[in-house]
């Protein structure tokens, strides 16, 4: 199932266009657009591991450049200019693979770029948000600041995130979750920091906080579907 990721070009306006990677394996039912964090990009090893992950619970996945990191710069862009390549890249992938539920997001900058594109204007053709690692606040400095916009967000919103992040609080993130409603669901990893890592003193491996998210954000999506379904 797990079939290798294609490249496909991504224009985010006349004179800017990004690269992707698609990796859909037959017998898919949906495909999650997802972005990469501010500090690596689609190629870094978590992102082929998720990717890969999910092609083996039947997702496939749309990984893709912002462009600083296409430029190898290593500052992100404006806020615009990244929630214009969000768009850009949720677009590409319901004319690619039209017959799929679309899901976006993303690990940590990724994934508050593609929310802030959405709570600005709906994003067309997608079912909801998935977080990996929600960047809620600055190392160091718990806030709920980040997460207005999210209040803006009419669709259904997965949090998948470490109990040790240092850029979320779990109680904060609780508490948001709780305030949010019935559009959040948020699933914590024990021990797990941003990067979804646990020290081997817990005596579990990364391999297994992988597979658990991927569990959790497959059975998530399927519950979406179902959802639609039914209506």
């Amino acid at each position: 199932m797990r079939a290798s990721a294609q490249p496909v070009t991504i224009a985010v306006d006349e004179g800017q266009r990004v690269s992707g990677l698609l990796q859909a394996p037959p017998g898919v039912r949906a495909c999650y657009v997802l972005a990469h964090g501010a500090g690596a990009g689609m190629a870094h090893p978590f992102m082929g591991a998720i990717a890969g992950a999910l092609a083996e619970r039947r997702i496939a996945t749309l990984r893709y450049q912002f462009p600083y990191m296409e430029q190898g710069s290593r500052r992100p862009d404006t806020p615009k200019l990244a929630q214009a390549t969000v768009r850009a890249a949720v677009a590409e992938a319901s004319r690619l693979v039209p017959e799929l539920a679309l899901f976006a997001g993303g690990k940590s900058f990724g994934g508050r770029m593609t929310s802030q594109a959405q709570a600005a204007a709906p994003l067309s053709a997608f079912r909801g948000l998935i977080f990996l690692g929600f960047p809620l606040h600055p190392a160091g400095r718990p806030s709920n600041e980040r997460a207005k916009h999210l209040f803006d967000v009419q669709v259904p919103m997965l949090f998948l995130q470490g109990t040790h992040d240092q850029l979320a609080d779990s109680k904060l993130l609780q508490t948001l979750a709780g305030e949010l409603g019935a559009h959040a669901t948020l699933e914590l990893f024990q021990d797990a920091d941003h990067s979804f890592h646990v020290p081997a003193r817990t005596g579990r491996k990364d391999a297994e906080v992988m597979a658990e998210m991927a569990d959790a954000l497959a059975e998530w999506i399927d519950m979406q579907i179902g959802r639609a379904v039914q209506r």
